[in-house]
């Protein structure tokens, strides 16, 4: 899912998310909420209305952006009470507030608040925000069978599996998530600096608990690579801002690794940013223009590598869709896996920048 915090997948427009093959975008509860307010967008006809996009949209319920507010915030059972990072004021999120919050929005997926850590978090700590999430789940829960429609008339709610790096007390998340019944699940609080074989072991063990006819939603991850391992794994939905962040300072990922378009070797490669990919920036220029794009300080040279991101990232997701319903996973993902670490020269990748 591209990652269109404040109602906008930077410097990307609806119609190129169309084109880049994107069926579903992501917003951000918090910062809504902030700017310009849910009850404004409400009253434009939600978030699709306002901002023109015609297809599904997922809301995070802003438990992360709440998280990144250390000094200004204070967590108890009830909720959470922060300062805006804007203007200083005063707020307090319940479970209930951030669902009224998403259902204002209009979003065809609202996402229970949560209590994601920071990593190395104590287990004392990690069992703390575990239950609070679930007893957050369950309020979450409730108030999204029992409160008033929004511009949405049957919006879906996924609940967030917590626990840290404690395989127990992921189990215990889930089954609690699972006798709430939700009609889709994530797997949240990883890719902040863990260590990659911790990450992979608490996405297999919730794999392995979380109920398979279900959607699995892994936050915040991730590279290609990342992606990849994550699927064999058994998850299905992603989001990230790498492919958008990177794309505006300059870093493409393309079929032959990631490529800095800004290095000095581009200045006279006059070769396609990357032959196998069908966008615009790949079919109508050459690295070297890109190059001198980012050197002038030119706005397009943001929009044109975020749009060839958009598409490799998006292009991919849907090989792998296709490379699991043709029964050549395996096939495709060691093809893929040593392809993309060989041109990134090596099997290490920068991980944990969500």
């Amino acid at each position: 899912m591209p990652v269109g915090t404040q109602g906008t997948v930077k410097t990307a427009a609806p119609k190129d998310l169309h084109e880049a093959g994107a069926e579903i975008i992501l917003g951000n509860a918090y910062h809504l909420y902030l700017r310009p307010g849910h009850t404004l967008i409400r009253q434009a006809g939600g978030l699709h209305q306002f901002m023109g996009w015609d297809r599904a949209i997922l809301t995070d319920s802003g438990g992360y952006q709440v998280l990144s507010l250390a000094d200004l915030r204070k967590v108890t059972d009830e909720g959470v009470t922060f300062q805006s990072h804007l203007d200083g004021s005063h707020h307090l999120f319940t479970p209930e507030k951030v669902v009224e919050i998403q259902v204002a929005l209009g979003a065809d997926i609202m996402m229970c608040f949560d209590e994601p850590l920071p990593y190395p978090a104590s287990r004392e700590d990690a069992s703390r925000a575990a239950r609070r999430t679930a007893d957050w789940a369950e309020r979450c829960h409730q108030a999204w069978k029992e409160g008033p429609p929004g511009p949405n008339p049957d919006p879906a709610l996924f609940g967030i599996v917590q626990g840290s790096t404690y395989p127990d007390l992921r189990k215990e998340n889930v089954r609690r998530l699972v006798e709430t019944d939700f009609p889709g699940y994530a797997v949240g609080g990883l890719a902040v600096g863990e260590p990659e074989s911790a990450t992979w072991e608490i996405v297999e063990v919730c794999a392995q608990e979380l109920p398979e006819e279900k959607p699995r939603y892994l936050m915040g991850v991730g590279y290609p690579e990342d992606l990849v391992e994550a699927v064999g794994r058994g998850m299905d939905m992603f989001d990230c801002v790498l492919p958008t962040r990177n794309g505006r300072t300059g870093t493409a990922f393309t079929s032959q690794g990631k490529v800095v378009v800004k290095n000095a070797a581009y200045a006279s490669d006059f070769t396609p940013l990357d032959p196998e990919c069908p966008c615009y920036a790949c079919t109508q220029f050459s690295r070297a223009y890109l190059r001198h794009l980012f050197n002038a300080g030119e706005i397009l040279a943001l929009r044109l590598l975020t749009l060839h991101n958009l598409h490799f990232y998006l292009g991919l997701m849907g090989r792998m869709r296709e490379a699991i319903q043709q029964g050549g996973w395996e096939a495709f993902k060691q093809g893929f896996l040593a392809q993309y670490r060989r041109a990134e020269g090596g099997p290490e990748s920068q991980r944990n920048q969500i």
